[in-house]
């Protein structure tokens, strides 16, 4: 038994995980007022106060003078350019990404899995518009994305059942599946096919193919990369068509990463 695992209490601190809350919702939602922070985390509003002025005292929020709001503070982000732990992966394959965004003309993205979230951690724009949902630090559903069902794919299945059967799965459009064994199924075609689709079930008028890049065995991080587009610039070979390309791509950022 490690000593953190020793040190560990049964229950989370409560007053910190509240100020992690506190910094979690900032962040999701950029910037917020003190009444947003009380209703939302269904905090009191003296132990709120408190625990903001704390923040901000420390420099994980900041309070913008004349606005009152509060957003993410300058320490947030000198811990957060602190983490290494997909460092030499955004190296070895931002590059790569950029030129699959010019040769195909769409949105390349690179996430990796966190639960049954997909964590968005490099993004090479389409020189094309488009609408997209997602941002760099952006967590999305892993079972109503194509990024996300490869991600899941890279697991256990019997992981990825348990993770999937342990929270709710938003139906997002007429196309989101939110049965568990259906999902499944799809997971297991892209175990088998070597990569998963998004066909308008995140967002409608927007389809997604993507492939594992690497897995938790070889990495430590279950990480894959997708291109997104508009459904009307598919074409009559989608998903298959952009196959190839992204195989290349991903073979390209393992072979830099050092891996087979």
């Amino acid at each position: 038994m490690t000593d953190v695992e020793q040190a560990r209490p049964n229950k989370p601190v409560k007053s910190a995980n509240r100020a992690l809350e506190i910094i979690d919702f900032v962040a999701e939602n950029s910037s917020v007022t003190f009444a947003q922070i009380l209703e939302s985390l269904e905090l009191p509003r003296s132990s709120g106060h408190g625990l903001v002025q704390t923040l901000v005292a420390s420099g994980w929020l900041e309070q913008h003078p004349l606005t009152r709001r509060f957003t993410l503070g300058l320490h947030s982000w000198q811990v957060g350019q602190r983490y290494d732990g997909h460092r030499l992966l955004i190296e070895k394959a931002k590059p790569v990404m950029d030129r699959l965004a010019q040769l195909t003309g769409e949105t390349v993205q690179l996430a990796r899995l966190d639960g049954v979230e997909n964590v968005y951690i490099a993004i090479s724009l389409s020189p094309n518009p488009m609408r997209m949902a997602s941002t760099v630090g952006m967590r999305l559903h892993a079972h109503a994305t194509g990024i996300g069902k490869a991600l899941l794919s890279t697991i256990d299945p019997a992981e990825a059942e348990r993770r999937l059967s342990d929270v709710v799965l938003p139906r997002l459009t007429p196309k989101t599946l939110t049965s568990v064994p259906d999902i499944m199924r799809v997971i297991e075609t892209a175990r088998f096919t070597g990569f998963a689709i998004d066909d308008e079930e995140f967002i409608e008028g927007c389809r997604c193919v993507a492939i594992p890049v690497t897995s938790e065995h070889d990495t430590g991080i279950s990480a894959a990369i997708s291109i997104t587009m508009p459904s009307g610039r598919t074409d009559a070979g989608w998903p298959h068509s952009l196959y190839a390309p992204l195989s290349l791509a991903a073979r390209e950022i393992r072979s830099g990463m050092g891996l087979p």
